[in-house]
């Protein structure tokens, strides 16, 4: 399979579908590779990098689209990238459908057959490939909060820790997961007072045995976020629900009577957000105030760390690329329910119901789509 890695165009995105080590793997397996160039220059990943590793380097975007089988990314599809998708070319990368039916729509006219990162599943119920950018973000949301609270920044001036005789900012996570795990264990080491509030007792029951009497967990309520969000310094947005839109927990009404110069991260503004004043921001802006809360709701986050990003994702991706490049996508998606689950686009028809629901459309079962 001849396999094309673009240059991600997203503002200010500087991560790479494909490591020079993962063209080398594809390489070794008989797979041609077309790196679009200075794909991964930003990252200190050149040109001859992935000559040595076996790839090809195309001049252009338009080259890399015009020839590939499969397409590799990091990031959506911008316009000017959907545009170029060709009927039955298979894309491999981050969707998030869910609020995006302007996507959704270019998606399904281009023909194309669209696999998502984001709700590719494992036997335990995780998301893989998801899992290491939230790693990521979930790190990245308390260093972005904590230079949020400055009162440069319009915060309210606090030093997350605290110090001797002066009280530590006081966090509170919406989400136990991946992204609010990462979050409590920066912001505890930290020393800022930390707060997780999730809605599965197992969860909150794991997070207590892992982290013991310095944090509290907290089963969650409107009762509970409301209560706890008024009283925060800093809240990280950490809620995911796969595929599908986040749930608004945080109400207007909640972030107008919050104190002033308080922080919000929306970790989950990839998927609506999960306060009711987000909107997406960009690395370059990244902030905006609402009520006297500073909203930080950059849509991505970890491209800011790129170089380690990138090579955390390729860890994961890696094994699911080789199979479809080896297999076939057809192949691939039948013999893995896990890999099946990531379809969201086929030809056409919309495959996952998340998004289907959240956009008002109707869904066409994945098995059902691969065999016609």
């Amino acid at each position: 399979m001849l396999i094309g890695v673009p240059k991600e165009i997203k503002v200010h995105e500087y991560r790479v579908g494909l490591t020079p080590a993962s063209v080398r793997e594809l390489a070794t397996h008989g797979h041609q590779v077309l790196v679009e160039t200075r794909a991964g220059a930003s990252i200190g990943l050149t040109d001859e990098h992935y000559v040595q590793a076996g790839a090809r380097i195309a001049p252009s975007a338009a080259d890399v689209f015009a020839s590939a089988d499969m397409i590799v990314k990091v990031k959506e599809p911008q316009a000017p990238e959907v545009a170029m998708l060709r009927p039955g070319q298979v894309l491999f990368t981050y969707l998030h459908l869910a609020p995006d039916p302007v996507q959704t729509q270019g998606l399904l006219k281009s023909d194309c057959v669209a696999i998502a990162y984001e709700t590719v599943t494992n036997n335990d119920g995780g998301l893989p490939l998801l899992a290491p950018m939230s790693e990521v973000a979930g790190r990245m949301s308390i260093q972005a909060g904590a230079h949020c609270l400055e009162m440069e920044q319009g915060g309210r001036g606090m030093l997350l820790g605290g110090v001797p005789g002066v009280a530590a900012a006081r966090v509170v996570i919406i989400g136990g997961g991946v992204v609010g795990t990462n979050a409590a264990r920066m912001a505890m080491g930290l020393e800022a007072h930390v707060t997780v509030i999730d809605r599965s007792l197992p969860r909150l029951y794991a997070l207590d045995l892992q982290f013991g009497p310095s944090l509290n967990t907290i089963f969650s309520t409107i009762d509970a976020i409301e209560e706890y969000v008024l009283g925060a310094d800093l809240v990280i947005g950490a809620v995911l629900v796969p595929g599908a839109a986040a749930p608004k927990l945080v109400t207007d009404a909640m972030v107008k009577a919050m104190k002033p110069g308080s922080v919000l991260v929306d970790v989950a503004i990839d998927q609506g957000g999960c306060f009711a004043t987000s909107k997406p921001t960009t690395h370059t802006d990244p902030t905006y105030r609402v009520h006297d809360v500073v909203h930080y709701c950059v849509a991505n986050m970890p491209g800011a760390v790129a170089r380690t990003s990138t090579f955390a994702l390729n860890n994961a991706t890696l094994p699911f690329t080789l199979a479809l490049a080896t297999k076939g996508y057809r192949r691939a998606l039948a013999e893995d329910r896990h890999l099946l689950a990531g379809l969201n686009v086929h030809r056409g028809q919309l495959t996952y119901a998340a998004v289907a629901e959240a956009q008002g459309l109707t869904a066409t079962p994945p098995e059902q789509a691969i065999a016609s």
